[in-house]
């Protein structure tokens, strides 16, 4: 008996001395059981997509460190006739880091009813513009685009679309810094000035 119990002791005291000073094996964390993707930034004009008048996709991160003019324009508004000064805007300071990008839109007074092949006819025969045309989107109303709902929501420049022609300056990071209605002509003064002063910083 005495021997039996002597062996209990003895295996117990060896199970303790070789489990002494033994680090402890490490267990997940909460936090990365449960770790999920962080969600997305906020959404940044280059984060958008477009397709470009002939149907193939743009990303408008392509245009990074550009200095930018958006416009929803259409062929049939009164205002048609700023393409004429558009193209010599971008004519003029185009070597300088300029793009102008053109967004058809049929959303006032039906004013853009031509397919993407009829609108780009128009604008190449009529204005000869040389400047990026996209595909025929929508500005306003249920079915607006994604880039004109980012647009039309910024603190500082938001508001519906009122018309065609409507114009929003991006500085070369990105940045929206300026917009005009769409009676003011490309060739405006305070367009011209702040394209001049935006192509010029960190030119």
């Amino acid at each position: 008996m005495k021997t039996i119990l002597s062996c209990g002791i003895l295996a117990a005291g060896l199970f303790l001395a070789s489990s002494c000073g033994r680090e402890p094996e490490p267990s997940a964390s909460p936090s990365e059981e449960t770790a999920e993707p962080k969600p997305d930034a906020s959404p940044n004009l280059y984060s958008f997509e477009l397709a470009d008048i002939d149907g193939n996709p743009v990303a408008l991160s392509r245009f990074r460190g550009k200095v930018l003019l958006l416009v929803n324009v259409a062929s049939k508004c009164g205002f048609t006739k700023q393409y004429e000064g558009l193209e010599a805007l971008y004519e003029s300071h185009r070597e300088r880091g300029l793009e102008i990008l053109a967004f058809p839109a049929n959303n006032f007074g039906g004013q853009e009813p031509g397919t993407d092949a009829q609108i780009k006819e128009f604008c190449r025969a009529t204005y000869g513009v040389a400047f990026p045309l996209f595909a025929k989107i929508s500005v306003r109303g249920d079915d607006i685009h994604p880039l004109y709902r980012f647009l039309t929501g910024l603190p500082q420049f938001g508001g519906d679309i009122p018309w065609n022609f409507t114009k929003f300056l991006v500085d070369r990071q990105g940045e929206v810094i300026g917009r005009y209605e769409p009676a003011v002509a490309p060739l405006d003064e305070r367009i011209v000035g702040d394209i001049q002063a935006a192509l010029g910083r960190s030119e």
